[in-house]
């Protein structure tokens, strides 16, 4: 059966957030008089997918994660800051910046006309929503649905849940999500009875043999050529 509904991860999916999130970091560190390196760059990029794991297992809550990834990272300079300060300062850099992923705009170009296209995606609400409207996203998706505002976060079945839960004519065999996490959309998209379809520009393996996707790109141009074949 062919698809008429595609949900989209946002970050590293169809917007470049590593290159928003070198912006920003390196901003913050500049200001604080921290030195600007890759290897800072890095480490904190490190703490940060650490609290974004135990987020998305439900380890730790969003209030916690967005001061702590700081106070973790500037500790590591003998800076003690005000981590939800910190959050503040950061987001306000990051919702400068939003650079593409290659071959964004006409995926998308080709794919409104024929299909639903929703945004699904982890985050901070303001964020997320800038980010996307700024950026010209925002014309291209029916609704948009920012785990800040459902209450809930990827991979939970109660995210996805939501999500279906509002859109008309939700069919989960017509449904296919795009996303560049194999813990977080893939798995979320497993878990919710719905094929998958994992971006992988690196063509990183996958370390975990419990999360298999429907599907494996390695450019969003594949995903055109993808859904013509179904």
């Amino acid at each position: 059966m062919p698809y008429t509904t595609l949900l989209f991860d946002i970050d590293d999916t169809l917007l470049d957030f590593k290159a928003a999130e070198h912006f920003a970091i390196s901003t913050l560190m500049a200001e604080l008089s921290v030195e600007v390196s890759e290897t800072n760059v890095q480490t904190y990029s490190r703490i940060n997918q650490g609290y974004w794991e135990e987020f998305e297992k439900g380890l730790i809550a969003k209030d916690v994660l967005v001061a702590r990834r700081f106070e973790t990272f500037f500790a590591l300079h003998n800076l003690t800051v005000n981590g939800s300060e910190m959050d503040g300062k950061f987001r306000n850099y990051l919702e400068q910046s939003h650079h593409f992923i290659p071959g964004t705009i006409p995926l998308l170009d080709a794919l409104k006309p024929i299909y639903s296209l929703y945004a699904t995606t982890n985050g901070v609400a303001r964020t997320q929503h800038r980010r996307i409207k700024d950026s010209g996203l925002i014309h291209y998706f029916q609704d948009i649905f920012v785990s800040e505002e459902t209450g809930y976060q990827k991979p939970t079945k109660e995210y996805f849940h939501y999500v279906f839960a509002r859109i008309p004519n939700f069919s989960p065999k017509e449904t296919l999500i795009i996303g560049d996490s194999l813990t977080s959309d893939i798995l979320g998209g497993i878990n919710a009875g719905i094929d998958t379809c994992w971006f992988n520009p690196n063509q990183s393996p996958n370390p975990f043999t419990h999360i298999k996707p429907t599907y494996e790109i390695a450019s969003l141009a594949e995903l055109q050529v993808l859904l013509e074949k179904e």
